[in-house]
């Protein structure tokens, strides 16, 4: 099994290590000096860059890391990568470090955003967040809507890799939507005890998103009632995602 550790970066991203030995894989590398600075300290040899999406925080290093390393470099064929070896669709099969990888297509934060599912785990870039979702910079609501369902739909030991530390704000959004959801409270509770312990809240667990997250939840008659005081017509889950996400940018 790969062993998968954070490497935190800028103000509250984490760039994940994949290793095997002494061999090892990293997930949207914005920045290249603590990604340097970990392997020169673990002895590691970076084989492999996955990338997520085109955003300067997730592929700022890529250039650094490929001229010292000379990487297989996998990211989205519908974006702009720097040093990117091998452009992806979603749909694709992928061997990283020895272990089965699937990508998969998940438009929404920008119109080319992929995810690698391993066993157990996905890592999702910025599309699913804790407790939350990224912004819809380049797709409309329907597409985001739909690759979080992709998303929500895999099994529920799933682990959730995304690459920002935002739980603890996106629950105090997700407590405005449904007040009396007790499992949003206690899971309040839990993230600050970390948090102040300098813990990350990463990964997710699939199946506490599902009960916590209100984009996952926009089927929820208390999350609908939230989203039409936003927007009164939202009446399908689309239009619900649509007025919940208009609500989380100005919240």
């Amino acid at each position: 099994m790969l062993e998968i550790s954070f490497i935190p970066a800028f103000k509250d991203n984490y760039i994940w290590l994949l290793t095997r030995g002494d061999r090892a894989a990293v997930v949207d590398p914005g920045d290249a000096a603590p990604v340097a600075a970990r392997l020169a300290a673990g002895g590691l040899r970076l084989e492999t860059i996955l990338v997520t999406h085109h955003h300067a925080d997730h592929q700022g290093g890529i250039a650094a890391l490929a001229a010292e390393w000379h990487p297989t470099v996998f990211a989205p064929a519908l974006e702009s990568i720097t040093g990117c070896t091998h452009p992806l669709s979603g749909g694709e099969g992928l061997t990283v470090l020895g272990e089965a990888c699937q990508v998969l297509a998940l438009p929404g934060h920008t119109l080319g955003h992929i995810a690698y599912r391993f066993a157990g785990a996905v890592f999702c870039g910025d599309t699913l967040f804790g407790a939350g979702c990224g912004r819809l910079f380049e797709g409309s609501p329907a597409q985001m809507a739909d690759s979080l369902g992709r998303l929500a739909a895999l099994p529920s030991d799933t682990r959730v890799y995304c690459a920002h530390e935002y739980t603890a704000a996106n629950l105090h959004f997700a407590a405005a939507v449904e007040p009396e959801n007790d499992a949003i409270r206690r899971r309040q509770v839990v993230v600050a005890v970390r948090l102040r312990a300098g813990q990350p809240t990463v990964p997710l667990d699939l199946a506490e998103e599902r009960a916590t997250n209100p984009f996952l939840r926009c089927d929820q008659p208390a999350v609908v009632a939230a989203a039409r005081r936003i927007d009164p017509a939202a009446a399908d889950p689309v239009a619900v995602f649509a007025a919940l996400r208009q609500w989380k940018n100005v919240f």
